[in-house]
């Protein structure tokens, strides 16, 4: 059988052809290429366009025994470090106490004993989240602070089955990076959540 004779310069021709068709390089030049690559890379770089009726979020995360929670920072007046807490008596035993902020007498909820999350105890690492709407004040128990995080309102999913009860009720939603988002109104509006002159009996 007499041997086939391959024009490899046929073959050099044709993959040149198909590597500048693949690379989009129909005979520009390197400044062109340059040019049109940093668009691309700036069109990459540039934040989604949301439609001017979508609702945006500004959520403050924290995190709960080992897991993540947010409340909507319009509900947050401040953070403050846990310092000086006194205990009420009478009092369910979610409510770790009080604290005077600067002339304000504050009642401080341990969410961990109020979601039923596993407890620790309270070290001065400890972050207070100060919620406040009308004349309502409310300090949360944070074991620490993970930053202020942008999302629309879109992102927020309904609760998974395993939250129910108590976690159930006070939770706006959970976005796909399983935060959970906390009704800062709900909370500041139970009754449950307040330090009074009632003595629980």
């Amino acid at each position: 059988m007499p041997a086939r004779i391959i024009d490899w310069e046929s073959i050099h021709r044709r993959l040149a052809v198909t590597a500048t068709a693949i690379s989009g390089d129909l005979g520009r030049g390197p400044e062109q290429v340059r040019r049109i690559l940093d668009a691309r890379a700036r069109a990459a770089a540039r934040p989604p366009v949301l439609p001017d009726d979508a609702e945006q979020l500004d959520v403050l995360a924290f995190s709960l025994a080992s897991e993540t929670y947010g409340v909507e920072t319009r509900h947050v007046r401040e953070v403050c470090q846990l310092r000086q807490l006194t205990a009420v008596p009478c009092t369910p035993p979610h409510l770790a106490g009080v604290m005077n902020l600067r002339g304000r007498i504050i009642a401080v909820v341990d969410l961990r004993r109020f979601f039923d999350l596993p407890a620790r105890g309270l070290t001065e690492l400890n972050r207070v989240i100060v919620l406040e709407g009308g004349d309502q004040e409310l300090g949360l128990l944070a074991d620490s602070i993970d930053g202020v995080r942008p999302m629309p309102a879109s992102a927020l999913q309904e609760g998974l089955p395993t939250l129910t009860g108590i976690r159930e009720r006070f939770l706006k939603g959970i976005t796909g990076q399983m935060l959970a988002v906390l009704d800062g109104e709900r909370l500041l509006a139970d009754p449950g959540l307040k330090v009074n002159e009632q003595v629980a009996q």
